[in-house]
């Protein structure tokens, strides 16, 4: 009888001639060309420098430095000026006011200071924790062409229902405090109420202050090189004044919170907040705002995280060079069918150096961001610059997608050189397709629209991750890229980035299978 000797089967160990010897490889080789390692040095360096010479320059309008913003429950910046009419409140109570009119003056110039109401100017009642700048809040008012709104801690804005005030036809407001949390209301006859909102304020001390208020934001006007901005001070009328619940039962105090009118508006020339008793109320008049701050109109000053981060551009272009010639390089000395000798399985090959070149990208990326938010921050303080603070949470984003930002495009440069065999074109496609319309829609070259349409469809999109500041109804500002807002969200923006290095690098995997070496 013949025995049939059948060989044995032979198992290829984990990470021993498999993918994580490859990838080993693939570092092994990144770290030992001088030129790439040095290359992402580099990277560091220029976009710390670029970000450095952005905030080099001092502000002549503030040269002692003070710069403060100050900072809302949220950890974000915001505008805290307003005319206040105020008493403490003991615990639990309300107070009902009728508002029967609100006007405002705009000076669109040193001769010129006509009548005319902001759109969010704002007269109401106010329960807050202290006359302190940045203390929690919570507001109901009626405002210049918005209707009756509620408004808390500054973030956060509720719609009413009402509309205009005059005499003949008053508005009724109404804030109840029960324990932490706050209800507004709204009456067109002091006798039916209907709730505006509420809001929990987790903390509020045990005597707010409670009382009248009075402010009014800057008002958008065009003048012959763009949109600017025109100091507004409104006057609201309050007829009647009713007390509920815990009050001290003192006399009223007036004082107008902040030193100014913030970095959203400044009084007029010929007007000034204060307060009048007129009947059993007062007239109040106040300029200013209760809200975030979203970088202020223009010639404020008014510096963001990304301002520190202006360099990142620079560095991308640095690690594109390097992501495009970690496959070009290859091609060109003729390495490439040793690589893929080695390894038969090609698509790997490119996931591995992927994973290679969008880690050291990552890094390069997190480091600058980590070294320059701190560090730009200090030196726009130094220079006297206003600088927009922002939650912790927001800032560990900015930083992270930075990384992000940059791995992404190391990944697409990757992508494309695979797919063109030519560092120069894979470099050049990769600048044209990102950098360029990122420079053309920040740079005020393009008109809003076009620039906006840039932001949304190419992959430029990404450098949305690094915004730091958001869109708010309740303020107005010149929201275009122009002024650092981008159409798309953060994550949104980072993902059509994503979205197209992820498509160029399956077209470059299917490729690289298909034709010759």
């Amino acid at each position: 009888m013949t025995a049939t000797l059948t060989p044995p089967r032979t198992t290829a160990r984990p990470g021993r001639g498999g993918f994580g010897q490859l990838l080993h490889a693939e570092w092994t080789k990144f770290r030992t060309v001088r030129g790439w390692v040095w290359s992402t040095v580099g990277a560091v360096l220029v976009i710390c420098l670029v970000g450095l010479l952005a905030t080099a320059a001092g502000n002549t309008a503030d040269p002692q430095g003070s710069s403060a913003l100050p900072v809302g429950p949220g950890g974000e910046a915001v505008n805290d000026s307003f005319y206040f009419v105020h008493q403490k409140l003991r615990g639990d109570g309300s107070i009902t006011v009728s508002v029967s009119s609100l006007s405002g003056v705009v000076q669109r110039g040193p001769d010129d200071s006509g009548s005319g109401l902001a759109p969010w100017a704002k007269a109401g009642v106010v329960v807050k924790d202290s006359l302190d700048q940045g203390s929690s809040y919570a507001a109901v008012m009626v405002t210049g062409r918005h209707g009756v709104r509620m408004q808390y801690d500054y973030t956060h804005d509720i719609a009413g229902a009402s509309g205009a005030v005059s005499q003949e036809a008053p508005q009724w407001l109404r804030l109840q405090r029960t324990g932490d949390t706050l209800t507004g209301y709204e009456s067109a006859d002091g006798s039916s109420w209907t709730e505006v909102g509420r809001a929990n304020l987790s903390g509020l001390s045990a005597a707010p202050e409670v009382g009248l208020f009075v402010t009014s934001p800057s008002v958008e006007d065009e003048t012959g090189t763009g949109t600017g901005f025109a100091p507004a001070v409104a006057t609201g009328t309050f007829d009647e004044v009713a007390l509920g619940g815990g009050w001290t039962g003192g006399s009223w105090a007036s004082d107008q919170v902040g030193r100014d009118a913030g970095t959203s508006a400044s009084y007029s020339q010929d007007t000034h907040g204060g307060a009048t008793p007129s009947g059993g109320g007062f007239e109040v008049t106040g300029a200013g705002d209760i809200a975030p701050v979203v970088g202020g109109p223009a010639g404020s000053g008014v510096r963001t995280v990304e301002n520190f981060l202006v360099g990142a551009f620079a560095g991308l272009v640095v690690m594109a060079v390097v992501g495009a010639g970690c496959v070009t390089v290859e091609y060109r000395r003729g390495m490439i069918g040793l690589t893929l000798a080695a390894s038969p399985r090609r698509g790997r090959v490119l996931v591995a150096k992927g994973l290679v070149v969008g880690t050291v990208a990552f890094l390069v990326g997190v480091v600058s961001a980590a070294v320059m938010v701190p560090l730009g921050g200090q030196r726009s303080q130094a220079g006297g610059f206003p600088v927009l603070t922002v939650p912790a949470a927001t800032e560990l984003r900015v930083v992270a997608g930075t990384g992000l930002l940059l791995a992404a495009a190391s990944v697409l440069a990757l992508a494309v050189g695979a797919l063109l065999r030519r560092a120069a074109v894979a470099v050049t496609v990769v600048v044209v397709g990102m950098v360029l319309p990122y420079l053309l829609a920040t740079a005020s070259v393009l008109p809003d629209g076009a620039s906006r349409w840039l932001l949304r469809v190419t992959p430029a999109a990404g450098f949305a991750i690094q915004q730091s500041v958001g869109r708010y109804d309740q303020v107005v500002t010149v929201y275009a890229p122009s002024s650092g807002y981008f159409p798309l969200a953060p994550w949104t923006g980072l993902a059509v980035l994503c979205a197209y290095a992820g498509v160029s690098f399956a077209a470059a995997v299917v490729l690289l299978r298909r034709r010759d070496a």
